[in-house]
């Protein structure tokens, strides 16, 4: 027989190819598994990649539907038709989404501060008729009757040189805090009768003493000892003068912000800001010249209403102004 014939005959077995269709499909079964684990898709990803040019167009177009419906699954960018390489404006994006909370909390408290720092040194809208309201105020403390007129700290020492003068200011002003007018100069008017408006005689005498001398001013037990302290200062720092500046003032224990620009005023004649007590955080709230800061809420302290006063009020306003707002006897509303 033929060999041809005979192997025409012969049945060999079937030899089952792998089918490329299949390995295709089995590929893309496996990829959608990995979408459980963000990592491992990436992975996929970047190992589908052809570099085959024959099929870079094939290739990139069902990598392109795959991938955007994964990222359609699990909710990333669901308006977006993302490719291969990511738009710039997703990168963009991508980035913003990737900053910490924390880093976005410090990003935006930064701002704030910024806002708040400009805003703080930018006049504000003056009230209206506001002068219209201060000279009547004016009108009505002519008579010049009130207590701060004649006894205020401005008065103490009135009669000495300016060194001597500039301690007594100072030593009457750290005795008026919660102190009416007529009680802190009878205490001035005490010690200058002992010889104790200067600093040497103060830190020589005892505590006791002092706080007996100046009672019955509040808390004098505790001003007595603020007050040695800050004649002992004046002594070793300024030659026997009291400080010239904001700063040192502040320095000195028992001296608050409305002391000091209190001072600076009445002592160096170089008025830095507005001196606010009670009566003129009081006086202004119900007037409605001030409010806390970005608000139109009434303030709650003086340092809050001395800054909202400052950023309408003219500066040739800013030391009068503190006696002018004087509450005594139903003079003024408050």
């Amino acid at each position: 027989m033929p060999l041809a014939l005979l192997l025409s005959r012969i049945r060999l077995p079937a030899v089952k190819m792998p089918s490329t269709r299949s390995n295709a499909s089995a590929r893309l079964v496996r990829a959608s598994r990995a979408d459980l684990n963000p990592v491992v898709r990436e992975v996929k990803r970047e190992s589908s990649v052809s570099f085959d040019v024959s099929k870079c167009e094939s290739t990139a177009s069902v990598k392109r539907k795959r991938v955007k419906r994964e990222l359609e699954v699990n909710g990333e960018y669901p308006k977006k038709q993302v490719g291969i390489v990511p738009d710039i404006e997703d990168f963009r994006y991508d980035r913003t989404k990737a900053v910490p909370s924390s880093s976005k909390a410090t990003l935006s408290s930064v701002k704030v501060e910024e806002k708040v720092r400009v805003s703080s040194v930018m006049k504000a809208k003056a009230p209206e008729n506001w002068e219209a309201v201060l000279g009547g105020i004016k009108n009505m403390r002519l008579s010049g009757q009130a207590p701060v007129d004649t006894k205020g700290c401005e008065k103490a020492g009135s009669l000495l040189p300016p060194k001597e003068r500039r301690f007594a200011v100072l030593i009457s002003t750290m005795m008026s805090s919660q102190t009416k007018d007529e009680v802190t100069h009878a205490a001035v008017e005490r010690l200058s009768e002992n010889g104790l408006l200067d600093p040497d005689a103060i830190v020589r005498i005892d505590e006791a003493t002092l706080a007996n001398l100046i009672k019955p001013v509040g808390f004098y037990q505790r001003k007595a000892q603020f007050i040695k302290e800050a004649s002992k200062i004046c002594l070793e720092r300024f030659g026997g003068d009291i400080p010239d500046s904001l700063n040192e003032l502040l320095a000195l224990r028992g001296v608050g912000p409305k002391m000091a620009h209190l001072v600076m005023s009445i002592a160096w004649k170089n008025t830095q800001g507005i001196c606010v007590d009670t009566h003129v955080h009081r006086i202004s709230n119900r007037l409605g010249w001030v409010f806390r800061e970005g608000t139109k809420q009434k303030t709650t302290t003086p340092e809050q209403t001395r800054m909202s006063l400052e950023k309408w009020l003219p500066k040739d306003e800013w030391e009068p102004i503190n006696p002018l707002l004087y509450k005594e006897q139903g003079q003024l509303p408050g």
